[in-house]
């Protein structure tokens, strides 16, 4: 039976952290978010837009989740510096100082590290900021938001202008719990190289990963 850890009330609805063995799980209005067990394809998600990069890249994360992805950033030679948006803190609570901390070795203290509480979507729109990498993993996928707002930066206005905020040869990184046709088709028509990664998991579709450079 799975232990629960704590629960908070966050800007999507009910956030409980509870563990499953030796897993931790992110639990949003009952529906299972993340957890600890594997991570591949959040790793991939950074390693696979770095890797097309220059050393001294500025990264964006967008959702801070496990921390799987920052970790991976900050591992990969050619990253000099993370911005990560996440509006939920209990998540950062948990990732900062609680029990999720130790999943990435307090990546978050990194003076590489920036951490802005607040909505990606929001923020991308008015920050003016520009990137090497964007890699975004705040929903389950294009076509499973977790909000209904965070539609609007998978359609063709979206990537235009998530397009706008990459530096010359940067890259565009999506990740999903599940295949998106049309996403692609939308990517397609608005990168010059676009690439799409599966990655096996125990149970169920692959996750799937996208890679759009301009």
């Amino acid at each position: 039976m799975a232990e629960v850890l704590d629960v908070a009330h966050g800007l999507g609805g009910e956030l409980v952290l509870r563990r499953e063995g030796a897993a931790l799980e992110v639990i949003e209005n009952g529906v299972f978010l993340m957890d600890t067990r594997n991570g591949e394809s959040e790793r991939l998600l950074v390693t696979g837009a770095a890797d097309l990069l220059a050393p001294g890249a500025r990264v964006l994360i967008g959702g801070l989740g496990v921390g799987f992805s920052l970790r991976a950033a900050l591992d990969h030679p050619h990253v000099g510096s993370v911005v990560v948006v996440e509006r939920e803190p209990a998540v950062i609570a948990w990732n900062r100082a609680g029990p999720l901390r130790d999943v990435h070795g307090a990546a978050l203290d990194d003076h590489r590290v920036s951490l802005v509480e607040t909505d990606l979507v929001s923020w991308l729109r008015s920050s003016g900021e520009t990137f090497d990498a964007l890699c975004l993993d705040i929903d389950n996928g294009p076509e499973w938001t977790v909000t209904e707002g965070n539609a609007s930066l998978y359609g063709e206005s979206g990537v235009d202008g998530l397009a706008r905020l990459l530096r010359p040869g940067g890259v565009l990184a999506v990740w999903s719990a599940g295949a998106s046709p049309a996403f692609t088709d939308r990517l397609r028509g608005r990168f010059a190289d676009v690439r799409v990664v599966e990655v096996p998991v125990p149970r169920g579709e692959p996750d799937v990963l996208w890679f759009a450079r301009c």
